[in-house]
């Protein structure tokens, strides 16, 4: 093997991981200076939700994840159907009809048998819900006190049925950004189980499938250039990645961004910006500016689109920046953040 000097410097970041919680401006520098620099392929470096391979004339999607929430159980959902929900999703912003999916587990000696019994019976109700079956998994136990409960692994499968090619190299100045509904519910959810916290009403995860919208979309002939589901590091990642990825400049109106008032007000609470927190059930599109206006409309026909709102869209500025225009009219760049606020929430 060739001599090789950590692109990261070890005196600085002994701990990445376990010091930052997996998220933010540090894993992104994880994943662009250790593994795309090592593992660089042109599939891999598209840096989309999923990779598209080409396989005899058809054009598949693939994509793996894994889900160390804590608490397993959570308003909303757990962490059977995340898993099942994160996956679908992943390979939805690649405009990919989800057909299979893996499961590894990874439980730790002394899991109660009605846990992991809840797990399973979830994820499964949530594969029927999303159209895809679980066909092939693995299972590992590890020594009490080394797992925290259970650790989900799933690998997804999709079939591309159209001939868009959606990614972020294909954003373009004028582009107008949408989302499919309200932000921050997902993190907001997990924190209050975990902190014990009570608010005057509940907030639930909105983990859910969105593939079944995005299709539509598709369907209707939308001119999508861009998806990318708002997961860890939510909105604001989301967008900084692609404005990075695409070398555009991104624009959004804080007025436009739909927040729930009791997620603003525990944001707010617990000094978390809801343009960081994760959502399992949410996504921008980035669509042409002839379509933005019909695209808005079907996705408030649907579902898992009621509260979905224009936001934005794609400056022609040279610089890869987020910048957002607050309510009161101010300008501020949107950054990633050097941390996770709020680790282990999927």
């Amino acid at each position: 093997m060739d001599n090789f000097s950590c692109p990261i410097p070890i005196a600085e970041y002994p701990t990445i991981l376990l010091a930052h919680g997996g998220g933010g401006k540090l894993m992104h520098q994880l994943i662009e200076r250790i593994f795309v620099p090592t593992f660089g392929n042109p599939t891999l470096n598209v840096r989309h939700d999923a990779a598209v391979l080409g396989v005899n004339g058809v054009r598949l999607a693939f994509t793996t994840d894994s889900f160390v929430v804590r608490p397993l159980f959570f308003p909303g959902g757990d962490i059977g159907s995340l898993a099942v929900h994160g996956t679908v999703n992943d390979l939805a912003m690649c405009g990919a009809r989800p057909l299979y999916l893996s499961a590894g587990f990874i439980l730790e000696e002394g899991l109660p048998m009605e846990t992991l019994w809840r797990i399973v019976r979830s994820m499964q109700a949530a594969a029927q819900s999303a159209g895809v079956e679980i066909v092939t998994g693995d299972t590992k136990v590890v020594d009490k006190g080394k797992g925290d409960g259970v650790f989900i692994n799933t690998s997804g499968v999709g079939v591309i049925e159209h001939s868009h090619c959606i990614a972020p190299d294909r954003v373009r100045p004028g582009d107008v950004l949408l989302v499919n509904g309200d932000l921050g519910r997902h993190g907001i959810a997990i924190m209050a189980v975990r902190e014990g916290l009570e608010f005057e009403s509940a907030i639930e995860s909105d983990s859910a499938p969105v593939a079944g919208l995005v299709l539509e979309l598709l369907s209707a002939g939308i001119d999508i250039h861009c998806l990318r589901d708002l997961t860890r590091g939510g909105l604001a990642s989301a967008l900084n990645e692609i404005a990075a990825a695409a070398r555009v400049g991104i624009t959004i109106d804080e007025k436009l961004i739909p927040v729930r008032e009791d997620v603003q007000a525990a944001c707010e609470m617990l000094g978390f910006d809801p343009l960081y927190v994760a959502n399992e059930g949410r996504f921008v599109a980035f669509v042409a500016p002839s379509d933005a206006e019909r695209a808005l409309d079907l996705m408030r026909a649907h579902p898992l689109g009621e509260g979905a709102s224009i936001i934005g869209a794609v400056s022609d500025e040279d610089a890869p920046l987020v910048t957002l225009t607050s309510r009161i009219g101010a300008r501020r760049i949107v950054d990633m953040l050097s941390g996770e606020q709020l680790p282990r929430i999927c």
